[in-house]
């Protein structure tokens, strides 16, 4: 016989005990538990443990409903499904409903980006600059902020690369000095 023709009866049916709800949980599981995980999975976003849970759900309402139950493979696949999303979307309402439990983390070991570190140390750079000569400052402006070589600079100014080279060099040292003086 073919699959879809079978019904899933692993105990005789005049027996209604906690020892058929067993069986009958455990021939679910076998029979279904594979592609109930992977719908489980989809449904969670990938959350294995939730997923995990869904699914010990789902055979958990079986066992509590398995007088209920139509034994067609086809109509328990059915109902196990629907619970099954019926669960994950209970799921979801209660997280967007109640805030995610997240632990406690000491203001110490929190790092946040802070732009404004970022726009003073912007500042003192663009001040420590403004100290700097003309020439000092192109040759900077030229080599570090535009990306151009040595010998770009220097045709572009009209003067010997090693003018241009003296220029940053002297440029620099008087950078770390005003930025070292301010901290």
């Amino acid at each position: 016989m073919g699959r879809h023709s079978r019904t899933l009866r692993p105990v005789a049916d005049h027996d209604s005990g906690s020892h058929a709800h067993d069986d009958l949980a455990k021939a679910l599981y076998q029979e279904f538990g594979g592609a109930l995980m992977a719908f489980a999975l989809r449904l969670t976003g990938h959350d294995r443990q939730w997923a995990e849970d869904v699914v010990q759900e789902t055979l958990i309402k079986a066992w509590r409903n398995a007088d209920k139950l139509d034994r067609q493979p086809e109509m328990l696949r059915a109902w196990l499904f629907t619970v099954a999303r019926r669960i994950v979307i209970d799921g979801w309402r209660s997280r967007s409903v109640r805030p995610q439990e997240i632990e406690e983390i000491s203001s110490d070991a929190i790092c946040v980006p802070d732009e404004s570190d970022r726009t003073l140390a912007a500042m003192i750079v663009y001040e420590a600059l403004q100290g700097l000569s003309p020439e000092q400052r192109e040759a900077i402006q030229q080599t570090y902020l535009r990306d151009r070589t040595v010998n770009e600079v220097a045709a572009t100014l009209g003067v010997p690369p090693g003018t241009v080279k003296s220029r940053i060099h002297h440029a620099v040292r008087a950078l770390r000095r005003a930025l070292r003086e301010r901290g």
